[in-house]
């Protein structure tokens, strides 16, 4: 049987048939996902202050292929992606642009908008921005205070780790793993100030040219991590069945959200945690630093939408992978296969394709092994193989279960 190394845990592959399955971080392994007709999924958002690069196209890709197969197998799923419209990523770019951050994120959010509709993703039941979400954020940060969570120095409000004994168990990182990863990615773990190096920020005194509301703590405006902690509980007011975003999030953002929101609500988040790797480019981290984004909207210049997806299918969620130059024109001539197969439309019986799409998915969405049995069908039908007149239609219906859409003839 062939494995799937994460970490130190080797996850099986081809093994499952009667639920999607997935790996949740909080378990270090596969798992049956089990929701009910209704699933609650929550995947966090974008900072709208550059355009959509393949790192988002790939991570959202991932919740896409599990929300089709999730509505393929009859539940309805309502998938909330929130908007962080404030924070310190945005308001440093606005400056530098000289704009109004609001009217920096509306444009992003309107280009973002235009490459998930490119890309075909399901649109999300709500999307709910931080800054409409101030009141929440404090009603939680004041709930966490009448337990004891939090300190205020300096005008700055902290969660307290010492009194969370569950924060660190959704990573599972080291101390000294996480103190590093907080230092990149946001957090202040050589402030002083702070009683432990790992505690992070709730609310926070603002500069005089960024956007300030009232609050208990002073003025100012909330942390990044509360944000989502609030938006989420707003919305669903219950344990989610799924929480998602990149690997890049577990540390510091997704464990600092799964404690201050179960020690505030007093109750689980969520029930399974999933994220997806990250994407480099030709051996180098993608960033915009470097200058070597890969957008989106450039590629839909040159290439059908649909090849980007299929060029991102070429590998597993969980994998951290390169992009190469080369990889759209894979994409493309996939795409292109399965258009005049379709066209074509006799061929092999395609319930086998059908058969194993679904079965590809539902182990842990392997997106390589799905895409790959539905180019196998169309490059049989261009083949001339088999005389089942409804090969065409079902090479359509497979290809349609991972979002490539064929528009008729």
């Amino acid at each position: 049987m062939a494995t799937r190394p994460i970490g130190g845990y080797t996850a099986p592959v081809g093994r499952y048939s009667s639920w999607v399955h997935i790996f949740d971080t909080s378990q270090s392994m596969v798992v049956p996902f089990e929701p009910g007709k209704t699933v609650r999924m929550y995947v966090c958002g974008i900072t709208p202050y550059d355009s959509t690069h393949l790192g988002h196209a790939s991570t959202y890709l991932t919740y896409d292929l599990l929300i089709r197969r999730l509505e393929d197998l009859g539940h309805e799923v309502e998938l909330v992606r929130n908007v962080t419209d404030v924070d310190d990523s945005i308001l440093p770019k606005a400056r530098e642009l000289g704009i109004d951050f609001l009217e920096l994120a509306a444009a992003e959010m309107a280009r973002f908008h235009n490459d998930m509709d490119m890309l075909n993703t399901r649109a999300p039941a709500a999307e709910p921005r931080a800054t409409e979400s101030i009141e929440p954020i404090i009603e939680l940060i004041e709930r966490l205070d009448q337990q004891g969570h939090i300190y205020t120095i300096d005008g700055i409000t902290w969660f307290d780790v010492a009194t969370a004994p569950t924060f660190g168990r959704l990573s599972g990182y080291a101390e000294d793993t996480m103190a590093a990863f907080a230092a990149e990615r946001g957090g202040t773990p050589t402030d002083l100030r702070q009683r432990n190096p790992l505690d992070f920020i709730l609310w926070q005194p603002s500069a005089d040219d960024e956007p300030s509301w009232d609050s208990p703590f002073g003025p100012g405006r909330p942390g990044w991590h509360i944000e989502c902690s609030a938006m989420s509980w707003a919305h669903f007011g219950q344990t989610l069945d799924l929480h998602g975003g990149g690997t890049d999030l577990i540390f510091p953002h997704h464990e600092a959200e799964k404690v201050q929101s179960e020690l505030g609500y007093g109750h689980t988040l969520a029930h399974h945690w999933m994220h997806a790797g990250m994407v480099a480019y030709q051996g180098s981290k993608m960033s915009k630093s470097l200058g070597n984004l890969v957008f989106v909207s450039e590629l839909a210049k040159t290439h059908a939408p649909q090849a980007i997806r299929l060029a991102l299918m070429g590998h597993h969620y969980r994998d951290d992978w390169e992009w190469f130059d080369g990889d759209i024109d894979d994409g493309q001539e996939r795409f292109e296969r399965i258009r005049d197969g379709v066209a074509r439309g006799t061929g092999p019986d395609p319930q086998p394709t059908l058969t194993g799409v679904r079965a590809a998915l539902d182990d842990d969405l392997d997106a390589p092994r799905a895409r790959e049995a539905i180019d196998k069908l169309a490059l049989a039908i261009l083949a001339g193989e088999g005389t089942d007149p409804s090969s065409g239609d079902g090479l359509r219906e497979a290809a349609e279960l991972v979002g490539v859409n064929i528009d008729p003839v």
